[in-house]
């Protein structure tokens, strides 16, 4: 049997009247839209195996050019368990690469859409900008900024990275969080490797100087000496060339990550300072510049040290000291003549503590070591023994408890305990196994924590009632949640703890 759509039909009626001299050859080229050449060629087919000469030598075969289906099932198998968060290109590199199975892009995308793991695109942007041309030259403007994500395991890091506009050359590295630390040290990569640039196009955060922050930003500090010009985007779409390469590390380093089984910032950093940014961002992301690189090679008078670090300022007293961090220090270098009122600079690094410098000249301080205060408890006992030296210099309790403002009964108190166990006796007696007064029955409150393990997610209202009517026992709401507060099970998660370790003891 012969399935034909109305196309193929049509050829057949033609081809039959022109064989029986109904129509002319001419007039069926018109019709079919062929040459003449291929009129007769089907005339010749039709003579020789019938209406068949329509369908093609090539129906129902498979191309020799097809994909084999244990492949097709064994890439979507690697999609569904190994590379479930790359997107096509990157799939396709990765499959090649570590699984040594080439496949076409579009043949990769019928396949991932069969199982419904297309990485979808995020939803573009509604706005029409105007796209603004690359820099010219490295070296003239670079672009700064922070991303805050799930680089790596379950909590969020901070990756801080440095994009040249005329390149996309970039330095990055991760931290906790967008810090100051964080910025100038990927800066001072960038400045020990390339030299000083012209201009940093950063957001209005404070840590470069925005509106929060005009007047103490370390960041713009360390652009003033080095005579970089900082320049505020209106718009994060205004320093699009480090929000979009954001997207990209998003995109190829989250899952490239995951797979290389990576958990730390250490092993992070590592993986993308010597393989992700030499590997791919080098060979596919990073351009060439048309002009000749504009950056200056750093001075022989300018020391990073002195400029890459955390700068604070302190007011140096009439004695030479100056405190710092709650301690405080003394200036023991020699000097001709008194600093006292003026200001020191004090340079703070994480690892080698500060270090105090004035006029440029690093200073030699140590600490002050200060006679400690007395602690409150010590401060309740000195004031008891003046009350007794008082009645010993008076001589009389009634006297000196009118100018101490400390009763009789208390002063005799103070007598018989010190003549028992001297002036120590005189400090508060820790006295844990003592319940207060108002405190309820050890029973009762036994009764309401065994209640409370047994159903742990009940609240204090429903556990109070729920005690009243089952067992007889009277207590109150606020009663329930004292006992849980002493109990440390003031919480569901707390109650649901204990008691998940008390049936498991058991």
């Amino acid at each position: 049997m012969i399935v034909m759509d109305s196309k193929a039909q049509l050829t057949v009626d033609i081809i039959a009247k022109v064989v029986e001299g109904k129509i002319s050859i001419a007039n069926a080229t018109k019709l079919l839209n062929k040459s003449r050449r291929s009129i007769e060629r089907y005339i010749k087919r039709y003579q020789e195996v019938g209406i068949q000469f329509v369908v093609h030598g090539n129906c129902g075969k498979s191309p020799p050019n097809k994909t084999p289906i244990s492949i097709k099932k064994a890439v979507q198998a690697l999609i569904k368990d190994k590379y479930f968060d790359l997107n096509l290109l990157h799939l396709a590199e990765q499959l090649a690469e570590n699984e040594h199975i080439v496949v076409k892009r579009e043949t990769l995308r019928g396949w991932a859409h069969d199982i419904h793991h297309v990485k979808r695109a995020k939803r573009r942007r509604s706005h029409v900008r105007k796209r603004r041309e690359r820099m010219a030259a490295p070296g003239l403007m670079m672009q700064m900024d922070g991303s805050p994500h799930r680089w790596f395991g379950n909590k969020k890091h901070c990756l801080i990275a440095m994009i040249d506009d005329a390149t996309s050359e970039v330095y990055a590295e991760f931290f906790p969080s967008e810090t100051t630390v964080g910025c100038l040290k990927v800066m001072r990569d960038c400045l020990e490797k390339k030299g000083v640039f012209k201009t940093l196009y950063v957001d209005r955060a404070g840590i470069y100087g925005g509106p929060k922050r005009c007047n103490f930003s370390q960041m713009q500090r360390a652009c003033e000496e080095l005579g970089i010009e900082i320049i505020f985007a209106n718009s994060p779409q205004g320093k699009g060339r480090v929000e979009r390469a954001f997207e990209t590390f998003q995109d190829r380093l989250v899952p490239e990550l995951r797979l290389n089984n990576i958990n730390d910032i250490a092993a992070a950093n590592a993986y993308l300072k010597h393989v992700f940014i030499p590997q791919f961002w080098q060979s596919k992301v990073q351009v060439k510049s048309k002009q000749a690189p504009e950056f200056t090679p750093l001075s022989k008078h300018i020391n990073l040290d002195d400029i890459c670090v955390i700068k604070d300022h302190r007011k140096i007293r009439n004695d030479h000291t100056f405190s710092y961090g709650n301690k405080f220090y003394l200036i023991d270098s020699p000097l001709k003549h008194s600093i006292a009122n003026q200001k020191i600079e004090i340079r703070n690094t994480s690892k080698k503590g500060f270090t105090a410098h004035f006029a440029g000249r690093k200073l030699k301080i140590s600490e002050v070591n200060e006679p400690s205060k007395l602690a409150s408890e010590d401060l309740a006992v000195q004031k008891k023994l003046e009350v007794l030296a008082l009645i010993e210099k008076l001589g009389s309790v009634s006297a000196a408890s009118r100018q101490s403002g400390v009763s009789r009964d208390t002063i005799h108190r103070h007598l018989r305990m010190v003549k028992r166990g001297g002036p120590d006796a005189l400090k508060r007696q820790e006295t844990p196994n003592i319940r207060h007064k108002n405190c309820v029955d050890m029973e009762i409150e036994k009764a309401v924590i065994e209640f409370s393990l047994e159903h742990p997610h009940l609240g204090q209202q429903k556990v109070a009632h729920k005690l009243t009517e089952a067992l007889g026992i009277d207590v109150s709401p606020n009663g329930v949640r004292s006992m849980w507060l002493r109990n440390d099970m003031n919480t569901t998660a707390l109650r649901i703890e204990r008691s998940l370790a008390l049936h498991e003891s058991s």
